[in-house]
């Protein structure tokens, strides 16, 4: 019999990887995208450990990211010049590799070519991806144990079920449970990639991720090759949509001059020689009870959008790929069509174990987003002193399994031991 055909909404990270691990295990996915193609449009981003884990379930894959791995982190305060604007550092992301399983603890990569790699690993596993097909409307078609989805140009297409990752502005969430305005969270980040000055080539202390303290703004820079660093200045200000997509030569030549120009510790140069730039808003969505109606399911930022500031939004949608998959196998060894009382019971055990740790995640990042971004003198003071303090101490971590475990409690052990997938 041949495997239940599933239709995936969204080629970001998330839809690939399931489709190529979905079909891996005998279903017949089908990955739909409304962009003409890979998209072109971010920075980078971190993938960490847990997220790795899942994308080594992929024979080869993790081999063919490029990839920057992150060796140290450095907590610098731009409102001194003076040995004390060093305010911690530590080699724990070196400990947390070599913990992994895996070979990465923290690694820097650009996203779009990290997307085009994805989307070619899972075109050579068979998988069929359909660009320039934007999705309208999902319907759950009742007794007949399908669901049917309608694109902006006419298409149409059915499959035994659906799974929405569509990213923070999902068509597929607005069809489930109604359209909602995405909140903005008074934060925006401005970004750019460059290439990496003498200074951080030079430097003693390896590969690093910096991160820039200064008055209503951080900035964290890391690198994501052997010759680009990747930056992102967050601060408090009016509403900037979220788009991804290049500032205009005029805006970037006046922000690469800007007030940012001047910042310690190599940011400012980093900005000045920047190759491109974008700006974006920070944005939050209410949180679900539930991620499914029917046969349809949501998962990464299509069901619980995350700020970046702890760098999981990515690495939580590869966990949410990792459950789901291993529930189907556990429940639907087959990969034949799912009964809907099967298939709920799928979903269901995905949200009990899923909800209550992506809202955790997401709440600490916005905590960490509200500790780095504070304005005025007293309020700077007291926010370094707290980075002192979380860091102190912590300077030689590698080599410590207890101590690394317990700095990356949330990830150490998710989505699943080193070396014991149920997948």
């Amino acid at each position: 019999m041949p495997g239940a055909k599933v239709i995936i909404a969204g080629c970001g990270v998330a839809g690939p990887v399931l489709a190529i691990l979905l079909k891996l295990k005998g279903y017949e996915p089908i990955v739909y995208e409304r962009a003409d193609g890979p998209s072109p449009d971010g920075l980078s981003l971190c993938i960490q450990a847990n997220g790795a884990r899942v994308l080594s379930l992929i024979p080869g894959l993790l081999d063919k990211i490029a990839r920057k791995d992150i060796d140290q982190l450095f907590f610098y305060s731009a409102l001194s010049d003076d040995d004390s604007s060093e305010l911690a550092h530590t080699d724990a992301p070196a400990g947390f590799r070599d913990y992994s399983g895996v070979g990465l603890g923290i690694a820097g990569v650009r996203r779009p070519l990290l997307l085009r790699t994805l989307v070619e690993t899972a075109q050579a596993h068979g998988v069929s991806v359909v660009f320039g097909h934007q999705l309208v409307e999902v319907e759950n078609l009742e007794g007949e144990d399908s669901v049917v989805v309608r694109f902006a140009n006419g298409h149409e297409d059915s499959a035994s079920f659906v799974v929405g990752c569509d990213g923070l502005h999902s068509n597929t969430r607005a069809s489930l449970f109604g359209k909602e305005a995405a909140l903005f969270t008074g934060l925006t980040q401005t970004g750019g990639i460059s290439p990496i000055p003498h200074e951080f080539l030079n430097a003693a202390r390896g590969p690093s991720m910096l991160n820039i303290y200064g008055d209503g703004v951080h900035m964290i820079v890391y690198p994501i090759n052997d010759e680009q660093i990747s930056w992102a200045i967050t601060q408090r200000e009016a509403e900037a949509r979220e788009s991804w997509r290049d500032m205009d030569e005029d805006r970037q030549r006046e922000f690469k001059k800007g007030s940012f120009s001047h910042l310690p510790h190599g940011g400012g140069e980093l900005v000045r020689t920047a190759d491109k730039i974008i700006k974006f808003g920070l944005y939050d969505r209410y949180e679900l009870v539930t991620w499914h109606k029917g046969r349809v399911l949501l998962i990464g930022d299509a069901a619980h959008p995350t700020s970046p500031h702890l760098g999981q939004g990515a690495n939580q949608a590869l966990e949410d790929v990792y459950h789901l998959v291993r529930l189907l196998v556990q429940h639907n060894p087959s990969s034949e069509h799912p009964s809907s009382l099967v298939l709920s019971a799928v979903f269901m055990e995905f949200e009990e174990l899923r909800i209550p740790r992506t809202s955790a995640l997401v709440q600490k990042a916005r905590v960490a987003g509200e500790l780095r971004i504070v304005s005025g003198a007293d309020a700077c003071r007291t926010r370094d002193d707290t980075v002192r303090a979380i860091w102190a101490s912590k300077e030689h971590v590698r080599g410590d399994v207890e101590a690394t475990k317990t700095l990356y409690a949330d990830l150490y052990s998710h989505p699943f031991e080193a070396g014991a997938n149920a997948v």
